[in-house]
């Protein structure tokens, strides 16, 4: 993690996401900075350029929502991201709290994805870490070494590459999500943890990470390649556990009777033959 702070180090890195014709302003000239300068920043926002360097260098800790909005419409912001600037700029006891020690994840939870046989359905936690699963979800990452962490499962397991057929896009929003997760949280230490390993083991990850782009899970397109059934192509959903606000339960989505939902059903099968023969083993 940066010494700086994360309001500071998210400024900086949109900052230099945004050109000066995105903007409307003059590119021409040699500039040393990539992106906007501060003082242009600070004059689309409206605000002094002392004080927006005072935001940047952490030595402003209390921005009115009014400054807040003003520049995120400077730097451009969507959704995700301006809400992810509001989060950062909270003083930490604001801040919705991260609980303590591992995430638990109701038994009526846990009852509820166990009853959906035909639809893969598994929890998540802040960090992407797969806290429960349901067997067809199990099933549907058997080529991966662990169905553990999502980023981890992305950047440094080598199934990784294979199974997200829009490999690019996976990454991109992986890290988007760890983002978001990381303005409720700055101070979680298993976020840091997962970053941390991340960034040691992938130099993409490493400068995704850098960019500081947010993302929640929602809706999305998902294009897979499983090494027994093939390709699938199917709808990802994601909900917020109401009782554990940290958590997301996510359910992938076939269209009924079409090549993914036939690629479930053989899955749950092989999954089936494969506990009736560990049965008669013991």
């Amino acid at each position: 993690m940066s010494d700086s702070t994360p309001l500071g180090d998210f400024l900086r890195a949109r900052r230099e996401a945004v050109t000066p014709r995105d903007v409307g302003l003059p590119g021409h000239g040699r500039r040393r900075v990539r992106g906007l300068r501060r003082e242009e920043v600070a004059m689309l926002a409206g605000v002094s350029a002392d004080y927006y360097v005072r935001l940047e260098q952490g030595r402003e800790s209390s921005p009115s929502l009014q400054v807040l909005d003003a520049i995120a419409a400077a730097l451009r912001l969507d959704g995700d991201a301006h809400d992810h600037l509001r989060r950062l700029a909270r003083a930490p006891r604001e801040r919705r709290s991260a609980p303590a020690g591992p995430d638990q994840v109701s038994p009526q939870l846990f009852e509820l994805i166990d009853g959906w046989p035909d639809t893969p359905a598994f929890i998540l936690g802040p960090a992407l870490d797969v806290l429960a699963h349901n067997a067809l979800a199990a099933a549907l990452h058997s080529g991966f070494e662990r169905f553990d962490n999502l980023a981890r499962m992305v950047f440094l397991d080598p199934a990784g590459r294979t199974f997200y057929r829009d490999w690019e896009q996976a990454a991109d929003s992986s890290v988007a999500e760890l983002r978001a997760a990381y303005g409720h949280d700055p101070g979680s230490p298993r976020i840091a943890e997962v970053v941390d390993l991340l960034r040691a083991g992938s130099p993409e990850f490493a400068e995704r990470w850098a960019r500081h782009e947010v993302m929640r899970k929602t809706r999305q397109a998902k294009r897979l390649a499983h090494p027994d059934v093939g390709e699938l192509d199917i709808r990802l959903q994601a909900f917020r556990v109401n009782d554990a606000p940290h958590q997301q339960l996510v359910v992938y989505q076939a269209a009924p009777a079409g090549a993914a939902a036939v690629a479930f059903a053989e899955l749950r099968a092989r999954a089936a033959r494969q506990d009736e023969a560990r049965s008669s083993a013991r």
